[in-house]
């Protein structure tokens, strides 16, 4: 009778387990999959990963940065002060540089180059992102008008960007922006201690 009584008891316990995977942990697994599916997707479509390379962009962006670009489908008409990725065909066979929006469509950019000081429609930048001045030309001429559907940029670190100034880059066409830079993830290190500094993750400005 007790053996009879223990084999009853676990078939019952198998029965019971056997519910809970099909009615409870199968369901439940299924959710999970479903929603990580759907934010690989979202992902995906909306936003990319890059690695700054270079210190173009410094103190802004660092030398191995790892940053989160909002893709350029989602970011609607680019405004001066944005900090984006382009990829410019006649540039380094389309290497992807990132600079910052400095004028778009229809503004007059004007750059001193003893002064060091950039105006847009005769007005001077309040610059507080650059750690140095912009004293160097590269080849272009001022004043200039940015063309229909172009954007002029210029990176933070004036002293080693090449960038609109330069005539191999010029203006960048927005068909040829990849996307904008929102939010730092991964800092590089830094060159003047070699460490990373975790407190740099955040949004972009």
């Amino acid at each position: 009778m007790n053996n009879v009584d223990y084999n009853y008891s676990e078939k019952k316990s198998s029965g019971n387990l056997d519910r809970f995977i099909s009615k409870t942990l199968l369901p439940y697994l299924s959710n999970i999959a479903f929603v990580f599916f759907l934010l690989i997707v979202i992902f995906t479509l909306c936003f990319r990963i890059t690695c700054v390379d270079g210190r173009s962009m410094n103190h802004t962006l660092m030398d191995g940065d790892y940053v989160l670009l909002l893709n350029d489908f989602l970011c609607g008409d680019y405004e001066q002060g944005d900090v984006i990725v382009a990829s410019k065909e006649g540039f380094r066979n389309g290497e992807r540089i990132i600079k910052r929006v400095i004028a778009t469509e229809g503004q007059w950019v004007d750059i001193n180059f003893e002064t060091g000081t950039v105006k847009v429609d005769g007005k001077v930048l309040d610059e507080p992102y650059i750690s140095t001045p912009t004293v160097t030309p590269e080849g272009l001429t001022f004043p200039l008008r940015v063309e229909d559907g172009c954007v002029f940029v210029l990176g933070d670190n004036r002293a080693l960007s090449m960038d609109s100034r330069h005539p191999q880059i010029g203006q960048i066409d927005c068909r040829e922006i990849v996307g904008k830079a929102i939010f730092i993830f991964f800092p590089g290190k830094s060159v003047d201690s070699g460490e990373r500094d975790f407190g740099r993750i955040g949004g972009i400005d």
